[in-house]
């Protein structure tokens, strides 16, 4: 039986080779991201029926909850999560600002939970 995956942080890295990976295993992918142009950019040489684009800012709880029912109204339910969204915040410590920082906990930790 095929799959059904939801990736967020479609748009590069890993998240692009998981969704060409169980694309080309015949299965269906849900690939979301917070720019959604990059990541119709990242897939774009994969065209494909079992492929849906889904807008999601993994900080979003309101957004997170859309694209779940945006992946079952499409393809029925959803059997794989590929929590891959995330990003990192370099630079000196004491240069950082609590703005900085809150944001990419918001990604990096609250987007997981």
């Amino acid at each position: 039986m095929n799959k059904v995956w939801l990736i967020t942080g479609a748009g590069s890295g890993i998240g692009t080779g998981i969704a060409k990976a169980a694309l080309q295993a015949g299965d269906r992918v849900v690939a979301t991201g917070r720019n959604l142009d990059k990541v119709r950019n990242a897939l774009g040489d994969v065209a494909s029926e079992n492929l849906a684009f889904v807008q999601l800012d993994v900080s979003d709880e309101v957004q997170a909850k859309t694209a779940v029912e945006e992946a079952v109204k499409r393809f029925g339910r959803i059997d794989v999560l590929v929590n891959n969204a995330g990003y990192s915040l370099l630079g000196n410590f004491e240069e950082m600002t609590t703005t900085d920082i809150e944001r990419q906990f918001a990604t990096n930790f609250y987007g997981v939970v």
